[in-house]
């Protein structure tokens, strides 16, 4: 495809400068600052600009952060978060890559939205459900740090990163509410640990983004219905 920075418009470019900025500030004014979240927090917030677009590189820098976060939620001992993005998110976005990749909506270089039935969001949300309870026990004997919000942050996590996969306009809404989690999942580790702040805001720039996102999909979603209409 293009150059996807080329296809942002005026608003895309100006909500990814102003992340990148809130992230880089935050990092810049902590007691400790931390290169290497800060470096994972501008890959997350760029991926997501791009993916608020339907644009699979978006997808292709997840997997890079997904990778970049495990380390920090192991080190922080959130071994929920290191088990979500290193045995869930990694994987799903490898396969929503491949899924987006499949799926083009012609020459725009977005990915053709799918409407999901009411029977199919059940599934997964029920799968979700079955999945959370197991976590919930393998994270209890793991003496996770912050278990009840760790254990919520999986549900959120693996029903946003189903909804991505299947490219339903639901997934920026689940992702929005796991990024309320884990606002307050790091702010409780800034608690002991200052340079958590910078995972902090990076994670407040994911809500916006996210919440732009779902209104981004909505709009691709009736403009390639539009499409198939005319066609």
């Amino acid at each position: 495809m293009k150059n996807p920075f080329k296809m942002l418009t005026r608003f895309e470019l100006f909500l990814w400068i102003g992340s990148l900025l809130v992230v880089l500030v935050s990092s810049l004014l902590s007691p400790t600052p931390d290169v290497f979240s800060t470096v994972a927090s501008l890959i997350g917030v760029t991926s997501l600009i791009f993916i608020a677009r339907g644009f699979a590189v978006g997808q292709a820098l997840i997997i890079v952060f997904a990778t970049m976060y495990a380390l920090l939620s192991l080190e922080q001992s959130y071994y929920g978060e290191l088990i979500t993005y290193a045995g869930m998110t990694l994987p799903m976005a490898v396969v929503s890559l491949i899924a987006w990749l499949r799926n083009p909506n012609g020459s725009t270089g977005e990915v053709k939205v799918r409407r999901l039935n009411a029977r199919m969001l059940i599934s997964v949300g029920l799968l979700s459900l079955v999945v959370t309870v197991v976590f919930y026990f393998v994270l209890s004997a793991l003496d996770t740090a912050s278990l009840a919000v760790s254990t919520f942050s999986v549900a959120t996590s693996f029903f946003a990163a189903m909804l991505t996969a299947l490219r339903s306009p639901y997934y920026a809404l689940a992702y929005a509410v796991n990024d309320i989690v884990l606002v307050v999942l790091w702010t409780i580790a800034a608690v002991n640990d200052p340079g958590a702040y910078s995972v902090v805001a990076c994670f407040v720039t994911f809500l916006v983004n996210d919440l732009y996102g779902f209104i981004s999909w909505i709009r691709m979603a009736k403009a390639q219905s539009v499409q198939q209409n005319v066609g």
